[in-house]
């Protein structure tokens, strides 16, 4: 398969990516402080995930889409909502927020303060460049109604009234919810990217043969899932040891190919 495991700046590296060429990013960026990547996160700031936004927004074709998974460190007692100010700035560069998703976790790894619930949630907010021109939305909830004919009460309309509905249900899978329930991984990167997630976001929001970015590279999680998908990919890393990682896993990966959905269980291109 098709791939650039690129070492350096991706605000540097990024600068030889034509315009439009990049179709989907999938990417997770550092999160405020959280991390110290080897003291890399040094180097992380406000001015730097602007800067990668608006390139990212120059890159990506029309009807391409960035997914950018995020969360926040709590400071002196408050959340930095830096993640809410990353999807407003992306809005500012042209993007539209097609999506709010949640990455739901398990018990491991949580953080945040003590004095809240335990924090077991990311943000993946989905960022397109015009209408998505790949939508195969996942189609693996088993719908209880199918079958049946559904009716109760449906959707408020603007008025403030519930809409009574009753309609036949014939599927036996429901599109997902936008919240996904994966655990977490472990690897030598501190925070492995969970192949499921990287999968399924790349299934959703791309065709086969399409050039998948991701500027963070890490552990390489999203090149495997590339590799493993048929799709091209660009991956940029500034650490040398977090490279040399993605490049050993990227290189031995496809042994098992994760492939296409059948057609049936998933929601036509729209």
């Amino acid at each position: 398969m098709d791939y650039q495991l690129l070492i350096g700046d991706c605000l540097d590296v990024m600068r030889d990516i034509p315009d439009g060429s990049v179709d989907l990013t999938v990417t997770s960026p550092p999160y405020d402080n959280l991390r110290t990547y080897n003291g890399n996160n040094d180097q992380w700031g406000e001015h730097v995930w602007k800067a990668v936004i608006a390139d990212l927004y120059r890159v990506t074709a029309d009807g391409g889409v960035v997914v950018w998974v995020v969360a926040d460190a709590t400071i002196k007692g408050s959340e930095t909502g830096t993640s809410f100010k990353q999807a407003l700035w992306a809005m500012e560069c042209g993007f539209n927020l097609h999506d709010t998703m949640i990455w739901a976790k398990d018990g491991g790894g949580a953080v945040g303060s003590n004095l809240c619930y335990t924090q077991n949630l990311e943000y993946m907010f989905v960022f397109s460049k015009e209408k998505p021109k790949a939508i195969k939305l996942i189609r693996d909830k088993q719908n209880k109604s199918a079958g049946k004919n559904k009716s109760g009460i449906g959707r408020r309309t603007k008025s403030g009234v519930h809409k009574v509905e009753s309609r036949p249900v014939s599927a036996q899978l429901s599109r997902r919810n936008n919240w996904w329930y994966i655990p977490p991984e472990r690897g030598e990167h501190p925070a492995v990217f969970p192949l499921q997630l990287a999968t399924d976001h790349i299934l959703s929001w791309s065709n086969p043969g399409d050039t998948v970015l991701d500027p963070f590279l890490g552990s390489g999680t999203t090149g495997v899932a590339c590799v493993n998908t048929g799709r091209k990919f660009i991956g940029i890393e500034l650490d040398a040891n977090y490279f040399a990682i993605a490049q050993q896993r990227i290189e031995h990966a496809g042994g098992v190919s994760v492939g296409e959905a059948a057609t049936a269980d998933r929601d036509p291109l729209i």
